[in-house]
């Protein structure tokens, strides 16, 4: 496991957070990021010549400089690392552990930083026996429609031999749900749930679609 930790007790108690809407970070995941604001690069700089963990979290509403955050998010390590000739950071976080938001700090640095609670979520650390499985076909059944509505496609003998946890999780991170979706899908407590969570949202979000598309009423 590449960031090392076993219990919630070893991750640190205080970390920094990137507040980006829309966007989830899950245990396992990797996600790419493109940082350009001054004081995001400053909080890299910090997370690099530290531990290389940033909490990711959704922003839930508000508008200004510090919005109210939502209440979980998951930490992530820096596991990619690349500078652009015009000082853009090029990273990739890999999540570590989701955690609940138990205060914001008053700081001097550029960027937030919250306590952070992650014995809630401490089966995040271990990974799901791999043989595990789900009802893949319909989830793939409520897939393919979703996807062929909105242009998109996936490699679908990828998707019906990957591991449940790397085919869910990569999917809820990456399909273009609101964010209150994505907070959903973060917050399930098990990868089960989230699976169950997941088909819901292609199925209402496909029915929605056929309504859409059906004949005129006279």
């Amino acid at each position: 496991m590449a960031q090392g930790y076993i219990k919630a007790i070893e991750l640190p108690q205080v970390i920094p957070v990137f507040p980006l809407p829309g966007s989830i970070l899950l245990s396992r995941g990797q996600l790419p990021l493109n940082v350009f604001e001054p004081r995001y690069l400053n909080m890299v700089d910090d997370a690099m010549a530290g531990d290389r963990v940033i909490g990711l979290i959704q922003p839930m509403g508000g508008l200004g400089v510090q919005p109210p955050l939502a209440r979980v998010g998951c930490a992530g390590r820096i596991t990619s690392f690349n500078e652009t000739s015009d000082g853009r950071y090029l990273i990739t976080l890999t999540g570590i552990c989701r955690f609940n938001v138990t205060g914001e700090l008053q700081v001097k640095t550029p960027y937030r930083q919250v306590r952070a609670d992650f014995a809630p979520f401490e089966a995040d650390l271990r990974a799901p026996d791999p043989a595990a499985d789900f009802d893949r076909n319909g989830f793939l059944d409520a897939l393919r429609p979703y996807l062929e509505h909105r242009g998109l496609n996936v490699d679908w003998d990828t998707a019906e031999a990957a591991p449940q946890e790397a085919l869910i999780n990569s999917l809820a991170m990456a399909l273009p749900f609101e964010a209150p979706e994505k907070q959903a899908l973060l917050e399930a407590e098990t990868l089960d749930a989230r699976a169950e969570a997941l088909t819901a949202l292609l199925r209402i979000e496909a029915a929605a679609n056929d309504d859409d598309d059906g004949p005129a009423m006279q």
